[in-house]
């Protein structure tokens, strides 16, 4: 009986770490597909005009800077939108005096619901939106000037109902787990949207997302009590058949910080895996046409319980393995799960190079071993996190925990010398 529990939990991590693997390479597998991920180039016309939803609660410290951003824009058609909860006047006082700056493009929406949290402050400003496309941003962004010509030009070039941008953390450098976490925003737009946007299910960015005004007002907006709003819109949408175009360039991606603490990462994933599972149970992904869209829909919105059970069947497995009476065959086999996530570590070695190569970084050696030793803790910390939602969702809390952001990200580290990285 032991042998066969074992020999299943080595298959089912073997799996989840294989699929993990095949998806974090999917722009790599040919150079026309890492060649299509990228904008197109704009043709100079201006044709879309935007309403740009900036939601910032106690963000006192980073909005002025990210609206100065916005500012900068290249595009002549743009209405930015602050939203602000009427019990945080530090950030309303903020947004004003930047407001008083640009009255003509900018708006201050004050958010009264007494349960703060995105979605319901994003809901809010709806009403107010006057432009063709509604873009997401958040309150520490850091939005390149030229992004919204490219994403006019998407929209026109490919019929899209919603483009989704590129977001990128950048302080790479702050700590071991920052650097783990950047790496996964690298992999996941830079790889993985555009693999779930070409199935047809994708479940979309928290920002730097931009939909149809249209589109959206049907849709009904955001939902308020979902934890992974973003998630939940991209998964109503792809039911409705509605058509994603997701595009990455490095240049021109959302700059954002990592948390600042194995606190903020431990919640601020808690309440991610938590909307995924109530995106799961909501149950919208079944309309999904095809079998397989579904399948896929599946797999990734019950990610949490694999996180979860990985987190709890990876120790017992090598507890298991070594201090259990089993035959040999079988003690060897639970070590299977190994290779693929070897070889994950692996091609993350290569993308951390890649990641300094695209943003003009210097990657040292400290940072390959902060890869290479932090893997396994890091895989604990989700695992953690995905445990924890589990029992979250489970007991019925679903209270938002906001994460808290101090700009780290405004402080890049010195730059790459232009012949390459160093090490």
């Amino acid at each position: 009986m032991a042998a066969a529990v074992m020999i299943s939990i080595s298959v089912v991590l073997s799996a989840f770490a294989a699929v993990t693997l095949w998806w974090t390479m999917h722009a790599w597998r040919t150079p026309e597909t890492l060649a299509a991920t990228r904008f197109a180039e704009p043709d100079g016309d201006h044709r879309v005009t935007f309403s740009l939803l900036v939601p910032a609660r106690h963000e006192q410290a980073v909005l002025e800077h990210t609206v100065q951003r916005l500012l900068r824009s290249t595009h002549q058609g743009y209405e930015i939108i602050l939203i602000v909860g009427h019990d945080d006047p530090e950030t309303a006082a903020v947004a004003h005096r930047v407001a008083a700056t640009a009255p003509d493009r900018i708006l201050v929406v004050t958010d009264h619901n007494e349960v703060k949290n995105k979605p319901r402050a994003l809901n809010t400003a709806l009403p107010y939106v006057r432009g063709d496309v509604v873009g997401v941003f958040d309150a520490e962004d850091q939005v390149h000037p030229h992004l919204l010509e490219h994403v006019d030009h998407a929209f026109r070039a490919t019929g899209a109902d919603v483009v989704q941008g590129g977001v990128q953390l950048i302080n790479f450098h702050s700590s071991w787990f920052s650097l783990h976490n950047c790496l996964e925003y690298f992999f996941w737009f830079r790889s993985r949207l555009h693999l779930h946007a070409d199935k047809g299910f994708i479940p979309l960015g928290g920002n730097t997302v931009f939909v149809r005004t249209d589109v959206l007002r049907t849709a009904n907006g955001w939902d308020g009590t979902c934890l992974a709003e973003d998630c939940d819109l991209g998964v109503r949408l792809s039911s409705r058949g509605a058509k994603v175009v997701v595009a990455y360039e490095a240049s021109l991606v959302t700059r954002e910080e990592t948390p600042d603490s194995i606190g903020s990462l431990l919640k601020q994933r808690t309440r991610w895996n938590q909307g995924f599972l109530q995106v799961l149970r909501k149950g919208e992904w079944r309309r999904l046409p095809s079998f397989r869209q579904r399948l896929l829909a599946r797999y990734t919105l019950t990610g949490p319980f694999l996180q979860a059970f990985s987190g709890l069947a990876i120790p017992v497995g090598i507890g298991v393995a070594l201090w259990a009476d089993l035959p040999v065959g079988i003690a060897l086999a639970t070590f299977v799960p190994v290779v693929p996530m070897l070889a994950n570590i692996a091609f993350q070695t290569v993308g951390l190079r890649d990641f300094g190569l695209q943003y003009g970084l210097r990657i040292r050696l400290r940072h390959y071993a902060w890869l290479i030793l932090g893997a396994f803790p890091y895989a604990l910390i989700l695992s953690g996190a995905a445990l924890r939602a589990v029992w979250r969702e489970y007991t019925g809390r679903r209270n938002w925990e906001l994460t808290a952001h101090v700009g780290a990200h405004l402080h890049t580290p010195a730059p790459a010398p232009e012949a390459g990285v160093a090490a």
